[in-house]
């Protein structure tokens, strides 16, 4: 038989705020974290706007000398890690440590490292070159550490798959769950790459908006008419997933039952969809089969959504595809719109912000949205929070390399 699981903490670092509680305040009143880059002069850059965490200061999750010898993205994961547990409630002294592990993934991991260190070893030579380079930059150190910190020896890896590293990595954790490899999970993704070359590159893809310079506020539109590419974003969205016996037994807050997960590729174009979209069709269609769904159950989904010309015609027309007449009966909403892109973080914090929207019956909006798009018809809960109860949600990633993956999570009945 297999296992049920639920989610029953929650930890995120994003640009619209730290912790639960300011993430959701500025969710449901559509509050956007876009202004000029800080971290460099991007004048000479076609995009000079991003989606800091303005206020991230690591010494309030990390020790100080241990947050030194850790990449941006790792800190980012240690602070999420520190918010979940907490959240949860857990009681170290009382868990089989053995039986918990860390699934957190990322899609570029430690880039201000091996920036910085780059250039030490051409000013200085190879003999100045921190040795800490390599265990800093390295995806899986995130997950690694936070295993250190709370010593968990179970299942324990990053997951990498560009802007689909989020969900790949709660499916997973989901199905070491569901088939008892553990009892409880820290799963989700992040990530800390707004830097001068990981600006450059995306840039260069023609990925990022050149458009809102001058004003940030408007640069993420998702599913607009007048959308023009994304916002480069950073942070964290982990979450605590327990086996529902696990968490049962110890008294937790349940905030949702993870029901199903699918994964698959387009093998089309290393950046571009399928403007057919056939894979993130199958995907969901997957989740649904896993979660033992039907579609016109689904009551919300929080949607890749990334505010370029592609993606949110192919997510539009791939939506309509797997929920037919039900597709028009959809909430639909891009966290995107006030967070920008938070590349491998984003379907966590995604995630998390659909698990907000159902606790508090409040759907939260998509922002920006002003000018329909014929080939985006469907219900993007524009420009304002709306009331509604969801008992169903599903969630999308789609990243760089044709990966699709889908997460369903429903409301818990006992």
């Amino acid at each position: 038989m297999k296992n049920r699981v639920v989610i029953t903490g929650i930890g995120i670092v994003s640009p619209i705020g730290i912790g639960k509680e300011r993430y959701w305040d500025a969710l449901k009143n559509g509050r956007n974290g876009f202004g000029r880059i800080s971290f460099f002069d991007p004048t000479v850059y076609p995009c000079h706007i991003d989606a800091e965490v303005r206020d991230f200061q690591p010494e309030q999750f990390i020790e100080k000398k241990k947050a030194r010898r850790m990449d941006r993205f790792t800190q980012f994961a240690m602070a999420g890690a520190k918010m979940a547990v907490e959240d949860a409630r857990l009681d170290l002294t009382k868990l089989n440590l053995e039986r918990c592990g860390v699934i957190v993934g990322s899609g570029i991991g430690g880039l201000p490292t091996i920036e910085a260190e780059h250039s030490v070893l051409l000013e200085k030579g190879p003999k100045r070159v921190s040795p800490f380079l390599i265990p800093m930059l390295i995806t899986n150190i995130a997950p690694g550490e936070i295993a250190i910190e709370y010593g968990f020896t179970g299942p324990n890896y990053s997951v990498s798959s560009a802007c689909a590293t989020s969900n790949h990595a709660l499916g997973e954790a989901f199905r070491h769950l569901r088939y008892g490899d553990a009892d409880l999970l820290i799963a989700g993704g992040t990530e800390g790459a707004i830097t001068p070359l990981g600006v450059a590159g995306f840039c260069q893809a023609r990925a990022l908006t050149i458009s809102f310079n001058d004003n940030p506020a408007k640069s993420s539109r998702p599913f607009d008419k007048n959308r023009s590419g994304f916002v480069m974003g950073e942070g964290c969205g982990v979450v605590i997933m327990e086996t529902l016996e696990h968490a049962q037994a110890r008294g937790a807050k349940i905030y949702a039952e993870f029901v199903g997960y699918g994964a698959t590729d387009d093998a089309y174009h290393i950046t571009a969809p399928n403007p057919e979209g056939h894979a993130a069709v199958r995907a969901m269609q997957l989740a649904l089969a896993d979660g033992n769904v039907r579609p016109e159950e689904v009551d919300y989904v929080n949607a890749h959504g990334t505010s370029t010309e592609l993606n949110d015609k192919t997510e539009t027309a791939a939506i309509k595809k797997v929920f037919g007449d039900h597709a028009r009966k959809l909430a639909i909403s891009s966290t995107k719109s006030m967070t920008g892109h938070l590349l491998g973080a984003a379907g966590g914090a995604e995630l998390i912000a659909t698990l907000l929207s159902m606790e508090n019956k409040l759907i939260h909006p998509t922002i920006n949205y002003e000018t329909p798009d014929p080939e985006c018809d469907l219900d993007y809960v524009p420009n304002t929070a709306r009331p509604g109860e969801i008992r169903c949600a599903l969630s999308n990633s789609l990243g760089f390399g044709g990966h699709n993956a889908s997460l369903i999570a429903k409301k818990f009945v006992g």
